[in-house]
């Protein structure tokens, strides 16, 4: 049985949903555009299609008055300034992505109730794939709103990443609680700011794109298994332990280990050892995003920009150093693979996707992470009535090589998340994962903590 510090959570089924009325949303006041014409969208995110969308759900208590009304009212509002985000995505004849204005075109507003309350819903304090039926979908896309009160906000990730869609969302609600139009820091579009050099430079091999074919029996065994969203709660103590366990006896660097790099490290070789990957001598990749936000000084990305400034950190490592190698190397390549997201190499990747124009990220041969414990989501959705029993990602089992950090609701203790895993069964093969650990440590403390994976 997993200890307290590392408790798997399960999930109940869901009733349908009836849709209502849908909406269009447009800005309630004048914005520098007009039908016909576009917004340039930076050549970084070519590679987020633009289907590829940041679902959020957010779970608040009943509540009572016009909440729909409130909630357009606000919308309209904040549209004004967040005007790109009433506009369409449409590829130009380069094959690139714009924005572009249309007549009539807003951000869509669906209503929809289901016969069931808040208590229905099981745990609201962790995400949950039977949540699926509540995501609207257009009629033409691929398949993959209750009682109390939800609000679903899908936002193409080549628009905004995490934080941007947080700024978005922050201002919205305090719009809706103050009844008047809030955006603190100002919106700043600027997505002129990376645009590509003349001629491109690209300084890095960018193997976090490469496609590589999966010699390995890592997609064959994902894929003949039907992936399975479990969802772990692990406690700081437990981060905490994992972080001294990763530290480098002999670094004398004085760089240490982030809770990011042991947790990234632990699951990489958690993950591989449970699958049985094979052969031993094949390489693997592990992606994660890195916020890219401070590394341009000159100059400076604007306050207010929300846009996409994610770059993905890419590892590679052998079976055989995965699953028999020492856990502190292992999280040394995480920590410098982090590490290595400069100003250049930002720079790098845009440039890379102006030359390759990868259209989407490969998952053949790796795990990719990510990170949403920095997210001020519950904060940011209080719309005034308090804060949302439930807010984050909803179902990842459609891509079952993603990993997600998620905060965990209505949590003071610091430093507590969820990891959120889209894969087969791991608890069905923990006991392979034993001898990730090595450093010497209390017997009875090492098997309980590595029934993590």
């Amino acid at each position: 049985m997993a200890p307290p510090w590392v408790q798997e959570l399960h999930f109940p089924h869901l009733p349908s949903h009836y849709i209502d009325h849908m909406v269009p949303v447009m800005p309630s006041g004048p914005t520098p555009t007009a039908p016909g014409q576009s917004l340039y969208l930076s050549t970084s995110m070519m590679w987020l299609e633009p289907v590829f969308s940041l679902p959020q759900y957010i779970f608040m208590p009943q509540i009572t008055g016009d909440r729909l009304k409130t909630l357009r009212d606000a919308l309209a509002s904040v549209l004004v300034p967040y005007y790109p985000l009433s506009g369409r995505l449409r590829e130009t004849n380069n094959g690139k992505l714009e924005v572009f204005f249309g007549q009539d075109q807003g951000a869509l507003m669906v209503e929809a109730h289901s016969e069931m309350s808040l208590s229905d819903l099981g745990d609201l304090k962790v995400p949950n794939p039977a949540w699926s039926p509540l995501i609207f979908r257009f009629p033409n896309e691929e398949p993959t709103n209750c009682g109390g009160f939800s609000l679903g906000l899908r936002i193409c990730h080549c628009i905004v990443d995490g934080l941007g869609a947080m700024q978005f969302l922050s201002s919205w609600a305090a719009t809706a609680k103050a009844g008047t139009l809030i955006t603190n820091p100002k919106p700043c579009w600027d997505r002129d700011f990376f645009r590509p050099r003349d001629p491109p430079l690209v300084k890095f091999p960018h193997i976090e794109f490469m496609r590589i074919e999966d010699g390995s029996s890592l997609t064959m065994s994902l894929w003949q298994t039907k992936a399975v969203q479990k969802c772990y709660r692990i406690s700081r103590e437990f981060q905490a332990w994992l972080k001294t366990l990763a530290q480098p006896e002999d670094d004398m660097s004085n760089v240490t280990c982030s809770t990011f790099d042991a947790m990234a490290a632990h699951i990489w070789r958690s993950w591989v050892k449970a699958l049985d990957v094979k052969p031993l001598n094949y390489e693997l990749r592990l992606t994660f995003s890195v916020n890219a936000r401070q590394k341009p000084k000159n100059p400076p990305l604007k306050e207010g920009f929300y846009g996409n400034v994610v770059c993905l950190a890419c590892v590679k490592s052998t079976v055989r150093k995965l699953v028999y190698g020492r856990f502190p190397d292992t999280a040394r390549l995480v920590r410098e693979a982090r590490l290595g997201i400069s100003e250049e190499y930002l720079r790098s990747t845009v440039d890379y996707v102006e030359v390759d124009r990868p259209r989407r990220l490969e998952f053949g041969g790796k795990l990719t992470i990510t990170q949403w414990t920095r997210f001020s989501i519950y904060d940011s959705a209080d719309f005034g009535w308090g804060r949302p029993m439930y807010a984050g990602p909803i179902d990842l089992t459609p891509t079952p090589q993603v990993c997600v950090f998620s905060p965990e609701a209505r949590l003071i203790l610091v430093g507590q998340c969820l990891c959120v895993f889209a894969c087969r069964n791991l608890l069905q093969k923990a006991s392979r994962t034993f001898c990730l650990l090595q450093r010497p440590v209390n017997k009875v403390q090492l098997n309980e903590a590595t029934t993590l994976l």
